[in-house]
Parts: C-alpha cells; structure tokens; sequence
C-alpha cells in the first residue's frame, strides 16, 4: 500500500481529503503545516506528498526546497494544493520541481489521477534506475569487455587462429559471413570485380584493424573479397559470439563503429540499433510501461501528461508529440486531451 503525505493547514480541507484518499486504499500521513510537514517527510519518506502553498511557519515553496535539498527526499513526487491560480505562481512551483499542481476546489477523480500518474512516473524511473545499475555492475565484471583494447584481447585469447599465406583467400565474394576477424599480423586487402572484369582494391587492413564486417545476419553473403598481401595471421570470432560481447557494452560498440571505414555506413547503422531503440519503440514501450503500472485494460484511458511521457522515455517533448500523431494516424491509440486510450495492443507491443 502506498503512503501519501498531506500537508494542509485548514483542518476541514486536510481531513476530507485524507479520508478520500484512505478509500482509495491509500495509507495516509497528515501533517498541519509545513515545518511539521518536513519532519514527518524526512521521517517517514512517503510514496508522494501533497502539500498546500499558503501556510503558517514555513510555507510550500519552503517545504519543497527543503526536502529537494535532502538526498533521501528530493525523489519524492510532490504536488501542490493551492487556490492560486495565477500563472506565475504556478510556474513558480514547478520551476522549484514540483510534479504538479492542482488548485482548490479540485474533484475527487482529478486528484487520483494526478496521484496515480505521479506515483506511476516515480515506480518506472525506479525500475529504470536499477536497471541502469545492474547493467552498470555488469560492465565492471571481469570477465566482461570494457573497452576497444579489451575487445581486440578477447579476439587473441578466444579466436581461432587462422594463418593466410600470401596470395590466398581470406574468404570470396558470397561466402557465408560467418565470422569477424582481427588481423594480427600482414596485411589484407578488400576488393571485387567490376562490370568489365577488372579488380577494384577498395581497402588496405593492416595488423591491429577489424575485417569482415557486413552484417549481424548470420548467413549474409561477403559483398567483396579479402586476399592476404603478405602471410597474415588472424583471429576469427563468430558473429552470434560477437553480438553478445557487443550486446553487454554500450561503450565498446560505440568504440567499435568510430574505428569503421566509411565504407561500412550499414554496420554503423546496425551497431547504433543495438544500442539503442528508436523514438518510436522507446514512445511505445513507455505508454505500455504507464499502463501496466497504472495496472489499465488496453480498452482503459491512461491520463498522463506528454511531459511525464517524454522524461520517462528519454526523447524531448516535440519528438513524443509528433510520434503520438503518428500513432494516431495509424490506429494504434485515440488521443483526447490528457488521455491516450490503446486501440491496437498487439502492433503497440512489436513496434521497433
């Protein structure tokens, strides 16, 4: 059960409000002005706070800076519950870092909604943050690849060897690209046959340099050859392997395409997607998010801000916009106002 904290000075107002709320199957905390407010905040760390503006000792804008600048409150979703209106002042609290701000007399359905939508936001970038911590810890393991440098170690001490004499093949035009490989001495060169027969040498590969690279589809043909111009010698990784080393380091990926010949604008493509997701999935995938949280059937509106959308999903505002339009467009949700109502699940969910 989630806990909120009410902070309101007029008794009527606070205590109506938190029996509401307790109907809602809410565990509710209420505190009679602000400085009680801030103690029992930090005491207590509420799941969310709803906190008045104009009160006695320490005032909302008070309580809201005094528990941002606490590293075990400023997490808090926190809404003010005033009866100014003007837009100043509403400006005012969500430039301090307010979540929201309703203004009296609210009704019942505004007020859960509002909370809902808050708690929903904070229980997501939760998830997320622990995500990005576990992925972080990962990275630090040490067995996994942090780096280019270690990326070209793990080729030498888990590659197949492969020695090449002068001359001879790497591998031709329409073999399976089943492997990637580090050349770690000699030198190779890259090239194919024009219309007319003739040899087109398009890359020169020293030691130290990648070769092979086409794409992650496993049976993809080379489109060109590789011919060793002195005896080489070369470590060979499989692309499935690969793509799982590549798959556990964001950095490493990145590392990865910078060293690319401008020739391989398809790989680069593909490297940026692993890691990665389009605007389109991340907007998708965040509307699911909000809905499952906000446990809604696909036939139930979810009310949720485009603000609140777009921090959860990592991509500006205007970006998130222009992609709901599209949505709209393809029938995949209805939008009125606030509200976004899902209309086609199943293509919402394989969006990539």
């Amino acid at each position: 059960m989630k806990t909120i904290l009410i902070i309101e000075d007029d008794v009527a107002l606070r205590e109506n409000t938190a029996e509401l709320l307790e109907l809602s199957n809410y565990n509710v905390l209420t505190s009679p002005n602000g400085a009680a407010g801030i103690e029992q905040a930090k005491k207590e760390k509420p799941d969310i706070i709803v906190c008045d503006i104009m009160m006695p000792e320490v005032d909302g804008y008070g309580v809201l800076q005094a528990l941002a600048n606490d590293v075990n409150t400023r997490q808090i979703p926190f809404i003010f519950l005033s009866a100014k209106t003007e837009h100043k002042e509403i400006r005012k609290g969500m430039d301090l870092g307010a979540d929201d701000y309703l203004t009296k007399p609210f009704d019942e359905e505004e007020l859960l909604s509002a909370i809902e939508s808050r708690l929903a936001k904070s229980s997501i970038l939760s998830a997320m943050a622990k995500e990005i911590q576990q992925a972080a810890l990962a990275e630090q393991d040490e067995d996994s690849v942090r780096s280019l440098h270690e990326l070209k170690n793990f080729f030498d001490d888990n590659g197949t060897i492969i020695q090449v004499k002068k001359g001879e093949p790497v591998y031709k035009v329409g073999d399976h690209s089943n492997n990637i490989f580090l050349i770690l001495k000699g030198v190779v060169k890259s090239h194919k046959m024009d219309e007319s027969g003739k040899e087109l040498t398009t890359a020169l590969h020293k030691a130290d340099d990648f070769l092979g690279f086409t794409s992650f589809d496993e049976n993809f043909p080379y489109q060109e050859s590789a011919t060793a111009v002195e005896d080489t010698e070369l470590a060979a990784i499989s692309k499935m392997e690969l793509k799982e080393v590549l798959g556990k380091s964001r950095n490493v990926s990145l590392e990865l395409m910078n060293v690319l010949t401008d020739n391989l604008s398809e790989i680069k493509e593909q490297l940026l997607q692993m890691a990665y997701s389009s605007v389109r999935k991340k907007t998708a995938q965040t509307i699911l998010q909000f809905a499952e949280v906000l446990n809604k059937k696909s036939e139930d509106s979810i009310k949720i801000s485009r603000n609140d959308l777009a921090s959860v999903a990592g991509i500006a505002t205007e970006s998130l916009i222009r992609t709901l339009s599209g949505f709209k467009k393809e029938g995949l949700i209805e939008i009125e106002g606030r509200n976004i109502r899902i209309l086609d699940l199943e293509r919402l969910q394989t969006i990539e």
